[in-house]
């Protein structure tokens, strides 16, 4: 692993001279250069206006509300997909809607997406409507089935679309030919949010809810599900996002939030009241996603729709069992694959630059984190595969930064068009399904592509530093003002620093973490608290360690005081 500092970024800008200097330089970093690209207010929320297919979709629900008719939400299995079944149940039911239910498909018989099977479980609801959302947009087949039975389908989703769309009623994501929305990086869940906003103005406008004798909903109440929902998903926080998971974020830390979420943070014993974004990805979506990578996501989804506080902690408790299980089930398939590994030669010039790795026995709603895992040791693309159905295989696919990997994959089919049965996903990470017997085949174009496009330098791990912070910023008040100039997330990284420390002490902790105590060489009397999630200890002789680690603020039994999380130690 090597530290890099961030390239010199030579943009005018009018930031506050005000400002602490190490926080407009890390401002600067991430190509903010005036205090309106920093406003997280409603009102630097883009307009739905310009999403293409929104009016379509309001006339389809506005429809189905005036006639009362029966509304399906079909979900993806993930904290994504959840949170959007979530928000829409929730919504309509705020809007008169009294004939909502949903379907979420298991990952394990139906596969992803709205598949023609999952149909068939839908017309068993006899719904008049059938909402996508977090999916849909490669759904063809599924489409063609429901609008076959005579049942509209609306599809809310935010993935990159092929180049035939699906025959639906209307769709809506900002992702498809000729949409005009400014972000392009919504979550699912931030995409039916928006259908919703578009939807009250619409019934607001038309005297509905004055008709209907209700109140008009505040859809800002439902912004802890949409803030959850995109941090969960690692969707890049651009303006547009940082304004819904900021607002989310307050209201969680104001205690507004739904139970289930409030729940799933105490059976994880992280306060709600000092809540940031990292906690939604790591602590809460996490315990989410169990559900749908071990049982049924229809568990996460009950744990955000109950209102009783009781409830919601049984649910939480049984994610958290299922977490624990996850855990567990993903330490003992990553031994395995390290055995696999092993026999590749990967610290060789001629290791593989793309990696696909399969086992008979591995969890098939497990493979995604594994091939996270994998990906951020070795640093290239890698596809983990399990075994399906019928003699097909099931890939999960992470990808790094300059590797496209739907892209990657869509190369593949173009080139062999019988090697991919289907596939999908975005820059980053993607999902496929091909036959066991082609394995081998895939294994070498796969390969062949990555290194068409990947040199040797993009291999080499890298952490990109925001430079040294004095002795003076190391402290809690320089550590609240990066707390509080967040959200942090994908595109707007966390601040990293890089800096000389001598190591005071050292001890594992939780079997596999090092806790530190350091100290800045100028100030070797002043410890400071470190820790380095699975880093394995340093030699009892090592008196210094160059440590890339950001400045966070550890709260335990009421005191609040620095902490480094290191995210690389740097040896001689």
């Amino acid at each position: 692993m090597k530290i890099r500092s961030f390239p010199v970024n030579n943009i005018e800008d009018d930031l506050s001279q005000d400002l602490h200097p190490m926080l407009r330089a890390i401002f600067l970093h991430r190509n903010i250069s005036c205090h309106e690209q920093l406003n997280t207010g409603m009102d630097a929320l883009a307009n739905f206006h310009s999403l293409k297919g929104i009016g379509d979709a309001v006339a389809l629900l506005e429809t189905a509300l005036r006639e009362q008719q029966r509304i399906l939400i079909v979900a993806d299995f993930d904290a994504d997909g959840a949170t959007s079944c979530a928000l829409a149940l929730r919504a309509l039911a705020m809007m008169g809607a009294s004939d909502v239910h949903y379907v979420v498909p298991n990952r394990f018989e139906y596969g992803y997406g709205l598949t023609p099977e999952i149909v068939e479980v839908a017309a068993g609801y006899q719904p008049d409507l059938l909402v996508t959302v977090d999916n849909g947009i490669s759904s063809i087949d599924g489409v063609a089935a429901a609008r076959a039975k005579g049942i509209r389908v609306l599809i809310t989703d935010h993935h990159l679309p092929a180049q035939q769309l699906p025959d639906a009623n209307a769709i809506v994501n900002p992702n498809q030919p000729g949409d005009e929305f400014v972000s392009k990086n919504l979550a699912g869940v931030g995409v039916i949010f928006y259908v919703l906003l578009a939807l009250r103005s619409s019934l607001r406008d038309r005297g509905w809810f004055d008709q209907q004798g209700i109140e008009c909903p505040n859809l800002a109440t439902l912004l802890d599900i949409v803030a959850l929902g995109t941090v969960a998903d690692v969707v890049p926080l651009d303006q547009n996002n940082r304004v819904l998971v900021s607002q989310g974020i307050k209201r969680i830390r104001a205690g507004r939030c739904v139970a289930g979420i409030k729940a799933l943070l105490e059976v994880a014993n992280r306060p709600w009241q000092t809540l940031v974004a990292g906690d939604l990805g790591f602590t809460v979506g996490p315990r989410l996603n169990a559900a749908g990578r071990l049982e049924d996501m229809s568990l996460g989804i009950e744990c955000l729709l109950t209102d009783d506080p009781q409830r919601a902690r049984e649910l939480a408790q049984q994610l958290q069992d299922l977490n624990l299980q996850r855990r567990q089930i993903e330490g003992d398939m990553k031994v395995q694959a390290e055995e696999i590994l092993s026999h590749l030669n990967m610290v060789q010039a001629s290791a593989p630059r793309g990696l696909c790795l399969y086992d008979k026995d591995w969890h098939q709603g497990v493979i995604g984190i594994l091939a996270s895992r994998i990906k951020e040791q070795y640093h290239r693309p890698v596809i983990i595969f399990a075994d399906g159905d019928e003699g097909m295989i099931k890939g999960s696919a992470r990808s790094i930064a300059g590797f496209h990997i739907r892209d990657a994959l869509d190369q593949v089919a173009s080139r062999h068009p019988d090697l991919i049965s289907k596939f999908g996903g975005h820059a980053m990470a993607a999902g496929l399904s091909i036959r066991y017997a082609e394995l081998d085949r895939f294994t070498c174009v796969f390969n062949e592509i990555a290194c068409e496009h990947l040199k040797s330098e993009d291999l080499e791990g890298h952490i990109l530093s925001d430079g040294h912070l004095d002795i003076a910023d190391l402290d809690i008040n320089f550590a609240e003002q990066l707390e509080q100039a967040g959200p942090w997330g994908q595109c707007f990284s966390e601040p990293c620093f890089d800096n000389d420390f001598i190591i005071l002490n050292q001890r594992v902790v939780g079997e596999k973490h090092l806790k530190l105590v350091v100290a800045h060489p100028d100030h070797p009397a002043q410890a400071i608290d470190a820790i380095a999630f699975n880093q394995a200890p340093m030699p009892t002789n090592v008196q210094q360690a160059r440590l890339a680690y950001r400045l966070t603020v550890n709260e335990f039994r009421g005191v609040r005081k620095v902490q480094l999380n290191v995210e690389a130690v740097l040896l001689g």
